[in-house]
């Protein structure tokens, strides 16, 4: 199933809204989004439409006049106080609304000290998170958001993983060599999510995005029931979507 990749990925977005944060920032009383263009140097096309992501996201909120300050969502993840708790706060209401946008569950992953941890995800009774039959961190070469991760580690990292997790067999579609997957991976362009077409778990689709701030590798994935394959598509790009103001909150 070919996915269409999103006119901007996710990164590119989150570095042209935190240039936005930061013009904002400098004006305590308000700014216009003609200023703003004029100090980002971003068309206004793109700033419109970054400025209703911020708007909506509460990191801007707009003055009487039409211009924009900071919103209650920047205060609380830059300024004191409990970040960690505020940012945790901020990721699962995201996932929620994410979950309800796309009608699916929806998981937030990282690599961490050579190993793959799910850190948050939402579900509910009408969309359930896939059961973990094999420990994902041993599944890194069979689901969305594992191979999602590998893309982002050189070969020398990939290869470390995978020599301490062998690529296992989980069901007929899953890919256990070694050289076949690393050019699948090495193929996989940044815009465009990965899938996991039930290479996981049999009756499982899957679909995940990168999600690095700094020097942290993560992910953002789905799961859907196989009889929902149909909607794999426009359910990644809303992932593709979504993935922007996650990357903001994490990278503040």
């Amino acid at each position: 199933m070919a996915l269409s990749p999103e006119p901007t990925a996710p990164l590119y977005s989150a570095q042209c809204a935190l240039r936005v944060l930061e013009t904002v920032a400098k004006y305590a009383g308000g700014v216009s989004q003609a200023q703003i263009a004029r100090e980002t140097g971003l068309p206004l096309g793109r700033l419109a439409h970054l400025l209703a992501m911020l708007h909506r996201e509460e990191y801007v909120e707009l003055t009487g006049d039409g211009g924009y300050v900071t919103g209650t969502s920047l205060l609380l993840l830059s300024t004191g106080g409990d970040r960690t708790a505020a940012l945790e706060r901020k990721l699962q209401h995201s996932l929620s609304t994410l979950r309800d946008t796309v009608g699916a569950a929806v998981y937030l992953s990282t690599y961490i000290d050579g190993e793959i941890r799910i850190t948050q995800y939402a579900d509910g009774p009408r969309t359930p998170k896939v059961h973990e039959w094999v420990d994902f961190r041993s599944a890194a070469h069979a689901t969305a958001l594992g191979k999602c991760l590998l893309t982002q580690l050189d070969h020398d990292d990939r290869r470390d993983h995978l020599a301490r997790h062998q690529t296992a067999r989980l069901t007929s579609k899953t890919i256990t060599n070694q050289r076949i997957l690393f050019s699948k991976l090495d193929a996989q362009p940044s815009t465009v999510p990965v899938l996991d077409l039930q290479e996981y778990a049999v009756g499982t689709v899957c679909a995940a995005v990168p999600m690095s701030a700094g020097r942290s590798v993560g992910s953002l994935a789905l799961s859907l029931p196989v009889s929902h394959a149909h909607r794999l598509r426009e359910a990644a790009d809303a992932l593709n979507r979504h993935a922007a103001p996650m990357l903001i909150s994490l990278a503040l």
